[in-house]
């Protein structure tokens, strides 16, 4: 009896161990989460402020801007628990959802899923969804069969996630999917979300900031989308004339960027130094207004998100320094364990 009553002891006791471990792991994990939210937060919240602060008053010994230069396609932060990076998306690189034509969008559509029939599929939804009716149509039909019923707004596109809502839209074609080469590495492959927009254009598309699909779909060829995308890991574009040696460009352009939106993915940091698994993201659409109109404050936040997945961003790493102002660290800048260089763990599309 005394080893049976023991060994039921020893029982519960291992029960309740595993329980109290469980849930404290559990509650561990909810605040770094926490804690890594609030430092993407923060970073869209300095970067906003970086945009505002004038790069020619604000500069490095070398001449380059300390905080923030136009066009400028990342921002590297560092803080005393983390490290973060922004993603500086110009609205002016993506298509208007509610302008583009047809065609304009089915050549997107096409290139990003790689389905003819899903292509002319989401092209139609996307037609039916911002044209006038008045009376429900097939794809209305459609829509009332889920559970709650809905059917499309037959008006313009208030937000560009609306796009999750018409038929054959899925998430993989609107956040962008990962797909691998003959090497079995991953590639980011962009979705639908960085090529259109409610605040896009109709064009001519900044190519600083235009995705590698969008370019594709106005008739740039394969090869020199590829080569525009390394150049502007480098540097971005300042004049048109920088654009010569790629060959003909239709539908680019430099410039023109009012509203923004900026994408932060942030990583903890351990107590020895070393990045956390813990990452989290947050962003704002962002617009710039006149500085003689609006001295206090020329700028004005448009949409805010306390979640926006990112796959493009180059997450913080082991040994990453920690930056004074927007300087990028070397091994950024030669490309030394980013994803599609060697060392790396895949490519991004942008």
């Amino acid at each position: 009896m005394v080893l049976w009553l023991s060994a039921a002891l020893a029982a519960i006791g291992w029960s309740v161990s595993t329980t109290v471990r469980a849930e404290t792991e559990r509650v561990g994990s909810a605040a770094d989460g926490l804690r890594a939210w609030y430092l993407a937060s923060g970073a869209v919240e300095r970067g906003i402020q970086w945009m505002l602060w004038a790069p020619e008053d604000h500069r490095n010994p070398d001449g380059s801007p300390r905080f923030w230069a136009y066009n400028q396609p990342r921002l590297y932060m560092s803080f005393p628990s983390g490290s973060a990076v922004v993603e500086m998306i110009p609205e002016q690189a993506k298509m208007n959802i509610n302008s583009a034509s047809a065609d304009q969008l089915y050549k997107l559509v096409l290139i990003v899923s790689g389905n003819p029939a899903t292509a002319s599929q989401i092209t139609a939804a996307i037609l039916d969804w911002r044209s006038p009716s008045g009376s429900p149509t097939l794809f209305d039909q459609y829509y009332f069969s889920f559970s709650p019923t809905f059917r499309s707004r037959h008006a313009s596109f208030e937000q560009i996630e609306e796009l999750l809502l018409v038929r054959g839209m899925t998430p993989e074609l609107f956040y962008g999917n990962y797909v691998s080469d003959a090497d079995g590495r991953l590639y980011a492959s962009g979705g639908l979300r960085d090529c259109l927009s409610v605040w896009g254009s109709s064009g001519p598309y900044d190519v600083n900031g235009a995705s590698p699909a969008l370019m594709e779909s106005m008739g740039v060829p394969p090869g020199a989308v590829a080569a525009i995308v390394e150049r502007r890991r480098v540097q971005p574009f300042r004049s048109m004339g920088e654009l010569q040696g790629f060959g003909p460009l239709p539908g680019m352009g430099i410039g023109g960027n009012v509203i923004w939106t900026l994408r932060a993915t942030a990583r903890l940091r351990r107590p020895d130094g070393s990045p956390s698994d813990t990452v989290r993201t947050a962003a704002a659409v962002v617009k710039l207004l006149n500085v003689k109109t609006y001295p206090l404050m020329p700028l004005h936040v448009l949409r805010w998100y306390d979640d926006a997945w990112s796959q493009t961003a180059v997450a913080p790493f082991a040994g990453m320094p920690r930056a004074a102002g927007n300087v990028a660290p070397a091994i950024f800048a030669r490309g030394a364990g980013m994803p599609g260089q060697p060392g790396g763990v895949g490519a991004v599309s942008q």
